[in-house]
């Protein structure tokens, strides 16, 4: 019980949390000094931000970087407000200075917002200590928060792999599970498509994620990580089989007449969820797995293959469950992948520098963003006689993030939650309570919001405010004087946020689309080219498709957003819809074909050199209509391959046609797509420019 207690994600997150926290806080008030301990616990907040609690190999590095940073911000913002510099014009310098960290790598980027919220923060201490204090204090915060996660990450070394793959697992049981049951639901694309699409979103996204964590841990070096990265070469197997499908909806519905097929197909996938469940679990809570077996299943469905030879779909399932059926009863992969194969790619200073001062930089749009959003939130600051701003501009920071959609919800989750907090606040302040009892209920209070911020962020921000009013209580003793201003402060950093989001350099998913589609066709070919080509090396082959299922889902997650975003063409976007599900037929048949190239069930060289060139030709058809509406060829490549081979069609022909299909019908939704696109911004431009 104890370890479903301790090894939980959500638990042990707030626990780590909680106590890097609150431990500075405790000792502060053992020694006598209650305010600096409260002072201190605050620092943690910008390292969580700058993702500073991220394991790495380079952990120390990155601490030195980011305490480094916000000692500057710190040190900066106070020495030019002495030299009465004007506060916006500070808030629009800073963010445009820093920006470059983002040019480097998404994890450098993360540095700025909380060199920023270290800076803004430091706006409540001017004047109350001297210059050099608030810096050190950053330093010694950064350091403390260092040191105790270094220790936490050498306790739990294998804890943030073990949580990743488990999510990898539970959520392939979960989509081999919602495959399965649509069985016979698969006649109307529209309706079944939407609900595998959105998990096998979520599965590649995790599958990303745990790579990108075994890259920045060097784990495929570090043998405790050996049987982890074992599991996770399993997994790529298991997305590999669960992700293929027939595609053939008329054949499955014959064969569930014919027979109890349906039962059985479903008896095996049910199978197949639990113990991926069951594996979830044992990787989180480290746990040895029993031993596994599905013989009574698999007869079953032999026998219904036997049954009925000409219909393919008994065969097709056997032999995906099959391979699935021995990957979990062995726990090793199929074959070696090199899993680093893609190392993780750093600019240097300069050359980032010089990528950064280009107008298409997206890491300048987002530190102009945030440099004129501050610099507005100041600037009303001065107009209603704010002093200083703080709440205003962290709340700004706060709430703003990539996408529009992702900022719009947490906007509404911070004001509601706010608002809850002061009220809850409002209530309690008139309470007389001790003050060691009022420390021990904002302890539970914040590990209980640790352990719901990630699932249920407004939530959390209750119990957030309630600790943040009780904070200020104790260091200046007048809480109750801030509850209205501070609500104040909140709406009007929301909507300076949002307003932000919405007209300053906007990331529109929908203008995105386009891009994000012809990159998914350029991986397709890049894929074909593998597949169909002269030399077939397994481990380039499964790189190559883990990066065209990356770009499918980059797709898909942009027309998620899209869907969401305001004042577009719904038409448009539906058009585009039906385009992204025929790109996932694509994804699966690449996914199919890649088993049986390693399997050497492949064609002759004359043969796949004449289905290649038909392939790019499709491709580049679908990739010229995406980038504009010029006069194209109707030309149909199924007719002209029909006397390619005279023998019979074999299953890696039946792919490569069935991907031909798929092209030919997204060459006719291109046509529709572009009279139905937006017109304006970027939509103005006919050709496709890089960003």
């Amino acid at each position: 019980m104890w370890r479903r207690i301790i090894y939980h994600p959500e638990v042990n997150y707030a626990l780590r949390q909680t106590l890097v926290l609150c431990l500075p806080v405790a000792l502060g008030w053992l020694a006598g000094d209650l305010q600096k301990g409260l002072l201190f616990s605050l620092v943690p907040a910008c390292c969580n931000i700058a993702g500073l609690d991220t394991p790495h190999k380079r952990f120390f590095k990155r601490l030195i970087v980011g305490g480094s940073l916000f000692a500057l911000g710190s040190f900066l913002i106070q020495w030019l407000t002495q030299h009465a510099i004007p506060l916006p014009l500070i808030l629009f310098a800073l963010p445009l200075l820093l920006g470059v960290t983002g040019e480097i790598s998404p994890l450098h980027g993360r540095l700025l917002p909380g060199t920023l919220i270290a800076a803004i923060f430091t706006l409540s201490l001017i004047g109350r200590m001297p210059i050099y204090v608030p810096p050190l204090l950053y330093i010694g915060g950064t350091l403390w928060y260092g040191l105790f996660n270094w220790f936490w990450f050498w306790l739990w070394k294998e804890q943030p792999m073990r949580e990743s793959l488990s999510l990898i697992y539970r959520e392939l049981a979960n989509y081999c599970d919602a495959k399965y049951t649509l069985l016979t639901q698969l006649t109307d694309p529209e309706k079944a498509l939407p609900p595998l699409l959105a998990r096998q979103q979520k599965v590649v996204d995790m599958i990303t994620t745990c790579y990108q964590q075994m890259h920045m841990l060097s784990a495929s070096r570090d043998h405790s990580h050996k049987r982890l990265t074992r599991a996770f070469q399993v997994a790529l197997d298991l997305q590999e089989h669960i992700s293929v499908s027939l595609h053939q909806p008329e054949e499955v519905q014959k064969l569930v007449e014919q027979s109890h097929a349906e039962a059985v197909i479903r008896w095996n996938a049910q199978t197949i969820s639990a113990r991926l469940r069951v594996l979830a679990d044992n990787i989180l809570y480290h746990q040895l797995p029993d031993r596994f077996g599905m013989e009574k299943q698999l007869s079953a469905l032999e026998k219904i293959a036997r049954q009925h030879p000409d219909n393919p779909v008994g065969n097709f399932c056997l032999y995906h469950f099959n391979r699935i059926a021995r990957v979990l009863r062995t726990q090793k992969p199929l074959y070696q992948r090199d899993l680093m194969a893609d190392r993780q790619r750093r600019l240097p200073l300069l050359p980032a520098l010089r990528s950064y001062l280009s107008w298409r930089s997206s890491a300048l749009r987002t530190a102009g963003r945030f440099a004129v959003m501050l610099m507005l939130g100041s600037a009303l600051a001065l107009f209603f006689n704010i002093p200083k701003p703080y709440w205003i501009l962290m709340t700004i920071m706060f709430v703003s993030q990539n996408g529009y959609s992702a900022t719009r919800v947490r906007i509404q989750h911070r004001a509601l939650g706010t608002f809850a907090g002061l009220v809850i606040a409002a209530a309690t302040l008139r309470l007389a309570v001790p003050e060691s009892l009022v420390l021990l209920i904002m302890l539970v209070i914040t590990f209980i919001s640790y352990r719901f911020t990630r699932q249920f962020y407004g939530w959390s921000m209750i119990g957030f405010t309630v600790t943040a009013v009780y904070s200020l209580q104790l260091l200046s003793l007048n809480g109750a004087q801030f509850l209205l201003p501070r609500l104040m402060d909140t709406l009007m950093g929301c909507l300076i946020a949002f307003g932000g989001m919405l007209w300053l350099w906007p990331q529109w998913q929908s203008g995105l689309l386009r891009q994000n589609a012809h990159d998914a066709l350029e991986t397709y070919q890049d894929a074909l080219r593998l597949l169909l080509g002269a030399e077939q090396s397994p481990e380039k082959l499964a790189y190559q498709r883990v990066r065209v299922n990356q770009a499918h889902n980059a797709l898909f997650n942009s027309l998620n957003q899209a869907m969401q975003e305001p004042a577009f063409n719904a038409q448009y976007l539906k058009d585009m819809r039906l385009w992204v599900t025929h790109s996932q037929f694509i994804v699966e048949h690449i996914n199919a074909m890649t088993i049986l190239a390693r399997e050497h069930t492949m064609l002759t060289a004359t043969l796949a050199e004449r289905y290649l060139q038909s392939c790019e030709i499709a491709l580049q058809r679908c990739q010229q209509r995406l980038e504009y509406d010029g006069a194209s060829s109707q030309v149909n490549l199924l007719d002209e391959l029909e006397n390619i081979n005279e023998g019979p069609v074999t299953v890696v022909e039946q792919h490569v046609r069935r991907i031909l299909d798929h092209l030919s019908v997204m060459h006719t939704i291109s046509s529709l797509a572009w009279s139905q696109r937006p017109q304006h911004g970027r939509w103005l431009s006919r050709r496709l420019r890089k960003n």
